[in-house]
């Protein structure tokens, strides 16, 4: 029922900034959060950022201070700005789409490459 399409991601160099979007259609009133996941080549997806649906968001430790997570109801639209970005944020990010505590649905993912 609910579809996620990231878009945003490029290739920038180390200390500069991205937005990275994920449009959720029909809508997101039966999500209870959504949440960005990274994964780089040869390692476990990780979780980076996540909004309830109530608003409270959560960063992972490495990237606190450096991205923030938020969205546009009217647009049905979550953000991700990332600065500061490193090398270490390579990876191909993801959206999902939790319901209850199961992340449910996923979009295709967009890369993010960070060259130092």
């Amino acid at each position: 029922q609910v579809q996620l399409v990231e878009s945003g991601g490029g290739l920038v160099q180390a200390g500069g900034s991205l937005r990275l979007s994920c449009a959720v259609s029909p809508s997101s009133f039966s999500l209870d959060g959504i949440g960005w996941y990274r994964q780089a080549p040869g390692k476990q997806r990780a979780a980076v950022a996540g909004v309830s649906k109530d608003g409270y968001t959560n960063y992972a430790d490495s990237v606190k201070g450096r991205f923030t997570i938020s969205r546009d109801n009217a647009k049905n639209t979550v953000y991700l700005q990332m600065n500061s970005l490193r090398p270490e944020d390579t990876a191909v990010y993801y959206c999902a789409g939790r319901v209850g505590i199961q992340n449910k649905y996923w979009g295709q993912g967009t890369q993010v490459t960070v060259s130092s």
